[in-house]
């Protein structure tokens, strides 16, 4: 039975609880024993309560016996990004200069929203150093490794969390997502990714990465993100940018398909950049399908060219604000590709990050005039598949940021539109294929819709590593 629950999606699980074919206690143990079963190849966790989340299972079966489940997931295993506070446990961002000494009393907002509604919290997951760059590796817990191929990366920031879910270690996990961080690690482990609207998952303690961080759902399927977006965007008062209730619920607003929707396929934002011949053929492919099931799809590019200085300004000057209080020897345990940034960011003026803050606001305009003629944005969720674990870039690619392989994925940051990666087959080695669909910001429905008509078409998934 193990391996047959680990397979499930949230709403499968919920579907059995229900029925009484099976109880969370079953769902959680079947859970922890893959996690021992897999762990040690990939570095997905830093942190797992079992004993602790079958607690939680045991009291959410009696719920369920009684007829009473507290909430929308009550008794799904679920697991958290160590990016966001999970009361009891400490938060170590991936940083050995963070000390376990502490409290530790309070939860984030989507991690609060997900207690209420009854989760079992299994365990924290990897993310490289204060979630500073598109892979997950760290001073503090090592290479977190691809489940289809462990030599290769999982991506990042939230790489953990991909890992974790795509091998059946829960099927629900919280991302964060500053710069492609939920879509890029999404799209490397073949599961489906969301960055929402920024302020739509209200955020606490605030980043210092500013208003590019925005919170979302990592999971098997666009109907357990939509799920998950049901327990975790309602307001929080802790988060003063947060948005008001989202108006509906996005479960019930997932169907209705695609016929008549404006669909812009972008396949290398006006030729801007390179895109492997694997990926290009397997979006393309998934983008004739919308065209199939009645989307009116135009090959058209935004009106933007590649913002990576402006987006460079604010991350790096955010990575300096976020060590702006260590001491001298803790800066020598930092993550020597994030010290680096952080000089970087040190020097900027208030005049730079103003000019950065020039060049998002026209982008967001840019954006806004071009989702007036069209309803989505459809292009790879990034030109390559996953490349060796414990690199910033792909060896021999020239390339010295992360930012260098990830054009597709930062730039909506900028805008803070909604953003999903979607597997969509695998190149010749086996590696997942991501296609991203990008909406107008508070279109984070639409683009939920659009995620999971490829699903319901049997376009997106690939299958389990």
């Amino acid at each position: 039975m193990t391996a047959e629950l680990t397979g499930l999606t949230a709403q499968d699980l919920l579907d059995g609880y229900r029925k009484g074919e099976f109880s969370p206690v079953d769902a959680t143990r079947a859970v922890l024993a893959r996690i021992e079963e897999t762990e040690p190849a990939l570095n997905a966790f830093v942190r797992v309560d079992a004993e602790g989340a079958l607690a939680a299972a045991a009291e959410s079966a009696g719920r369920w016996r009684r007829g009473e489940p507290q909430g929308l997931v009550d008794g799904v295993p679920v697991t958290v990004k160590d990016i966001l506070l999970q009361r009891g446990a400490p938060t170590f961002r991936g940083s050995k200069t963070v000390r376990a000494e502490g409290s530790w009393t309070e939860d984030a907002p989507s991690v609060a929203r997900l207690r209420e509604h009854g989760a079992v919290f299994v365990g924290k997951t990897t993310t490289p150093e204060f979630g500073w760059k598109g892979v997950t590796d760290s001073p503090l817990s090592g290479v977190t490794r691809n489940p289809y191929d462990t030599t290769r990366t999982a991506g990042g920031s939230s790489g953990g969390s991909a890992a974790a879910v795509a091998v059946g270690a829960g099927p629900l996990s919280l991302g964060t997502d500053g710069g492609g961080s939920v879509r890029i690690p999404a799209a490397f482990c073949g599961i489906f990714g969301l960055k929402p609207t920024y302020g739509r998952v209200p955020l606490y303690p605030a980043s210092a990465f500013g208003t590019l961080a925005h919170v979302g759902p990592m999971t098997r399927t666009a109907a357990d993100a939509a799920l998950l977006m049901d327990v975790i965007s309602g307001p929080d008062p802790r988060d003063w940018s947060g948005l008001g209730p989202a108006g509906g619920s996005f479960r019930e607003g997932i169907q209705g398909g695609v016929r008549g929707l404006r669909v812009a396929f972008s396949p290398s934002l006006g030729g801007q950049v390179a895109v492997r011949a694997p990926v290009a053929a397997a979006v393309r492919s998934a983008v004739e399908r919308l065209a199939g099931l009645g989307a009116y799809v135009e090959e058209a590019d935004p009106d933007f060219t590649d913002p990576v200085g402006a987006f460079h300004t604010l991350w790096f000057s955010g990575a300096a604000r976020v060590t702006q209080r260590l001491s001298a020897a803790q800066r020598e345990l930092l993550d020597p590709g994030l010290r680096d940034i952080c000089a970087q960011g040190a020097r900027m003026s208030a005049l730079d990050y103003l000019a950065a803050v020039d060049v998002r606001m026209e982008l967001g305009r840019r954006m806004g005039v071009f989702h007036s003629a069209y309803d989505v944005l459809v292009t790879p969720s990034l030109p390559v598949t996953a490349f060796e674990a414990g690199v910033e870039v792909p060896r021999g690619s020239g390339l010295r940021r992360w930012t260098g392989w990830t054009p597709f994925t930062y730039p909506f940051n900028l805008t803070q539109q909604p953003a999903a990666t979607v597997p969509v087959g695998v190149d010749g080695d086996g590696l997942p294929v991501g296609l991203q669909v990008v909406g107008a910001r508070h279109q984070d429905g639409l683009v939920l819709r659009v995620a999971h008509a490829l699903y319901e078409a049997g376009v997106a998934g690939v299958s389990a590593p």
